[in-house]
């Protein structure tokens, strides 16, 4: 796949460059010749985002809106610098990940913390504050008109607290951040598409997750496009193998209930042993070892985030 990739519906994806390639994606929404972006990727997509826009003949002006799903980095580290260069834009964002991106201090703290300074400042360098008068609190219902094409904000907690998805109105497709899980396009089978649950480190709630599935599907959305990674087809089927591996990953993270020691470590080795009988299953051609390579930080970030639920569930602060 190019880097720049047109879909239908006048929807543009691009590769945010982001620790490798088909990672994480930029959507680029066009209407009338104004411009939409869900999910702004990190500092290395922007260089593409404006190839993308020059190639339909487009200026930075033209960008009317940065809508971000949730603000975690990979999906919102760009922001900033965005902003900084879309002179006519707001940035749109639920009401919870407003204060984050005005004064990213304690984002970038919390992933400091995870992955070291010398690694946050490769993958994102510096988080650019946005002015808050340039911001639109995306609450639950919230639509967004570019240039006549309504873009609904639904308000998806599971992944995070502060998660939403976009319905569009005209194309019928549903921007879903990290609600519907992952799909890594490297897996792709005979023309089938392979999915696998996304738990993030430290807001994981399977009930609310599985609500917010629900309702994406009330929609009846003809496509869902993932930031990991991108355009995903035969919605319903992949919603319900979703909601069954959500499940298989709450019955590997309920065996350490009660035990000691480095539950996360197990808990990652069952994540492992799920994610390879699944590639099996599916019919996966790739070797085991290029499997886990894909998703090695996506086995650690689940891991992760089962621990802390499970002390969630025991009303236990930390993991």
């Amino acid at each position: 796949m190019e880097p720049i990739h047109r879909l239908e519906h006048d929807i543009l994806v691009v590769d945010a460059g982001y620790v490798r390639p088909l990672l994480a994606a930029i959507h680029v929404i066009v209407e009338k010749g104004r411009v939409a972006i869900v999910d702004s990727g990190t500092k290395n997509g922007f260089a593409r985002t404006l190839a993308a826009l020059r190639m339909l003949g487009l200026t930075s002006a033209s960008v009317d809106y940065v809508i971000l799903t949730h603000v975690h980095l990979d999906h919102a580290g760009g922001a900033g610098l965005m902003m900084r260069e879309f002179p006519c834009a707001r940035l749109v964002v639920h009401p919870r990940g407003a204060a984050h991106m005005i004064d990213p201090s304690r984002l970038v703290a919390g992933v400091t913390a995870v992955y070291g300074a010398a690694a946050v400042a490769r993958l994102y360098g510096d988080i650019i504050p946005i002015s808050a008068d340039r911001i639109v609190h995306a609450s639950d219902g919230l639509t967004v008109d570019l240039a006549g094409r309504e873009l609904l904000c639904l308000d998806t907690p599971g992944h995070a607290r502060h998660h939403i998805c976009v319905h569009d109105g005209r194309g019928g497709g549903i921007f879903a951040g990290d609600t519907f899980g992952l799909s890594y396009r490297e897996l792709d089978t005979e023309g089938r598409q392979f999915i696998f649950p996304t738990t993030t480190p430290v807001q994981f709630d399977p009930a609310a997750l599985y609500a917010s599935l629900d309702r994406l599907l009330s929609y009846q959305p003809t496509r869902v496009y993932l930031t990991h990674y991108s355009e995903l087809r035969d919605v319903p089927a992949k919603a319900a193998r979703l909601r069954e591996l959500i499940d298989a990953h709450l019955v590997v993270a309920r065996r350490e209930e009660g035990r000691a020691g480095d539950r996360v470590a197990r808990i990652r080795a069952g994540l492992v042993d799920l994610l390879l009988v699944e590639a099996q299953r599916f019919g996966c051609r790739l070797p085991s070892t290029q499997v886990l390579e894909l998703f090695a930080t996506d086995l650690d970030l689940n891991a992760q985030g089962l621990a802390v639920w499970l002390d969630s569930e025991r009303g236990v602060s930390g993991s």
